[in-house]
């Protein structure tokens, strides 16, 4: 039975899902700026986003039903959460970080050069290329409209598990003690409606921000910087699990 508690309960929670989500630039900037360096789709954005924070929300709901199932003292859940959101963070940091340099390291190579083109005819006739049968032009490897293959095969993109993985470490502090244990008192299935009205709100903040952010920044151009996005990126994540780390956000 959910009575009037349990509903006031999941307003409760769908608030505090939408102001953790908002104050927390974890949740969505990490998203934003890959998203724009490595040239996503918003669909595939937001289906990466959503895994993600579907990883982040589920983590935490499953400790808090083992807690309640097990008779776990709410203290002993929030230091768990809390070493859980530590880890996060220097995954964030370090990854953020990692990232910054391979960008950097790209963006070095990546420096506008210039490629001499033979035509086959002269080649096929014998003959010393003259003036028409060659040219030259400057490019950027990082562009995406000059497209060389330099003896590199295709790589498996890695990045949207690793954030899958450092959200799904990454607690959800408020959920546990205020609104799912207050919830275990009256009934099971009012534990599972608060839950579900924390993670429905949080997943839905999380996309609609990254939604909007992402659409503005289509109109932003880098110019001379743009070979610099992974670089930017990774700084951004870098300062993003600072903020986490050591303000609290």
């Amino acid at each position: 039975m959910i009575n009037r508690e349990i509903w006031v309960l999941a307003g409760t929670a769908a608030s505090i899902g939408l102001v953790h989500t908002i104050i927390g630039p974890d949740h969505y900037l990490p998203f934003i700026v890959i998203s724009r360096a490595r040239r996503w789709t918003l669909r595939k954005t937001l289906f990466v986003s959503f895994l993600a924070g579907l990883g982040h929300i589920l983590s935490s709901v499953v400790l808090g039903f083992l807690g309640i199932a097990l008779g776990i003292a709410v203290a002993k859940l929030e230091g768990v959460e809390s070493a859980r959101g530590e880890i996060a963070a220097w995954l964030l940091i370090g990854f953020g970080f990692a990232y910054f340099v391979w960008g950097m390291r790209r963006a070095w190579k990546g420096k506008p050069h210039t490629h001499a083109h033979i035509h086959g005819e002269a080649v096929g006739r014998g003959q010393s290329p003259g003036p028409d049968d060659s040219h030259e032009h400057v490019h950027n490897h990082a562009e995406p409209e000059h497209i060389h293959l330099h003896g590199e095969g295709k790589k498996a993109n890695i990045t949207p598990w690793v954030l899958f993985t450092i959200f799904a470490f990454g607690p959800c502090e408020p959920l546990i003690p205020l609104v799912m244990y207050p919830a275990a008192r009256h009934s099971p299935a009012g534990v599972v409606l608060v839950a579900a009205a924390f993670g429905l709100v949080t997943i839905a903040t999380m996309l609609v921000i990254i939604t909007a952010t992402s659409w503005g920044a289509s109109f932003v151009r880098l110019g001379k910087l743009e070979r610099y996005s992974h670089a930017l990126a990774g700084l951004m994540i870098f300062i993003s699990g600072l903020s986490v780390r050591f303000l609290g956000l």
